[in-house]
């Protein structure tokens, strides 16, 4: 059988695609997978599909719920007012609500160790004798446990505060310049990093001295390390990118490279390290507070009251050390609860059922 030889046509440049059929394809229906909703997403960075992922984990929305009641238990324990070293508004009630049935540093020597009891629960506020009983010093122990939280909760979170404010610069800086710079700043890291986190605190104090401000400094000593060298490592892959190279080229500083082009795409892991360490960081405030290195013993820290009232504890008031140990329990319980919720939420090979897939 002799060979057919292509059809010929006057229209130069043009190619005919055999079994394609235009027609069909015009009024073929719209794919399945592209939906109103999923046109909607466009646009979406990773925060916002981090957040859909977030919001269908029940056990990290819980432990968010928690932490927030324990804040909001904290914050109205007992009226806040402004310090007397302002100019103007020394002695300013700005919280004026009270949870606290009596003052946490209130005592009654007659009614000391007094165990709970719920035979005045149904009336607000409870009796000062009430649900959580009292210390050696007859100190209400539900007023201390729930006001002890601004002192340990406001710890854990200025501490990690002050930690990213010191790690994120200096990891930034030594994973975007490398050379000497980077040598030294990671050998600073290196030698801190080969003292055990308590020991090391433990110095600081040493040398501080007991307070608040002294034990949050000994704690961001410390904390700021694994940021650090978690954004390094990020930043030494994420430089590498072609935006970078282009922002380069169009004479953007380095400043500017790193706190709009490089640091939001190498945040992810550091906010989900943030989120775990303040669960850390107030375990560690309170084991110093129960070896005497914390905040003073009249103070309500949940650490200190586990150290003051060991005695008790080894002489079967279990109530002494049971309410502070639960509070600190349930609150680093949380967190992680949270800090799980937010690695997977920010997890790119997560479940991406619904969120139209990351960007």
């Amino acid at each position: 059988m002799a060979p057919t030889t292509p059809e010929r046509t006057t229209e130069r440049g043009r190619i005919r695609i055999s079994g394609f059929d235009p027609d069909v394809v015009a009024s073929r229906e719209p794919l399945s997978s592209w939906t109103p909703e999923l046109e909607a997403t466009e646009g979406k960075g990773r925060l916002e599909y981090a957040w859909e992922r977030f919001k269908r984990n029940r056990l990290a929305l819980f432990g968010t719920g928690v932490i927030v009641f324990m804040v909001l238990l904290a914050v109205f324990a007992r009226p806040i007012e402004l310090p007397d070293s302002l100019p103007v508004l020394a002695g300013q009630v700005i919280q004026p609500f009270s949870l606290a049935p009596v003052s946490p540093g209130t005592q009654d020597l007659i009614n000391a160790h007094n165990p709970p009891t719920l035979e005045n629960l149904a009336a607000w506020p409870p009796s000062p004798l009430g649900i959580f009983g009292t210390d050696w010093a007859g100190r209400d122990l539900f007023s201390r446990v729930i006001y002890g939280g601004r002192w340990s909760l406001s710890i854990g979170f200025i501490a990690v505060a002050v930690a990213l404010f010191i790690g994120i610069p200096l990891g930034s800086i030594a994973g975007y310049y490398g050379g000497k710079i980077d040598e030294a700043i990671m050998r600073v890291v290196d030698m801190l990093y080969a003292f055990p986190f308590i020991v090391l605190a433990i110095a600081v104090i040493a040398i501080l001295g007991r307070g608040y401000w002294e034990l949050v400094l000994a704690l961001v000593a410390v904390g700021w390390l694994p940021y650090a060298r978690i954004i390094r490592g990020e930043i030494l892959s994420v430089k590498e990118n072609e935006y970078v190279a282009a922002a380069k080229a169009l004479g953007a500083t380095d400043r500017m490279i790193i706190i709009r082009h490089i640091l939001p795409n190498a945040m992810a892991p550091v906010i989900v390290q943030a989120t775990l360490s303040v669960g850390t960081i107030v375990l560690a405030a309170a084991a110093l507070g129960f070896i005497g290195l914390g905040l003073s013993p009249a103070s309500a820290e949940w650490g200190v009251m586990l150290n003051v009232e060991q005695d008790s504890i080894a002489r079967g008031r279990w109530w002494a050390g049971v309410f502070p140990g639960l509070a600190i329990f349930t609150f680093v319980m949380a967190i992680n609860l949270l800090g799980d919720g937010v690695r997977d939420a920010f997890d790119p090979q997560g479940d991406r059922t619904g969120s139209g897939g990351m960007r």
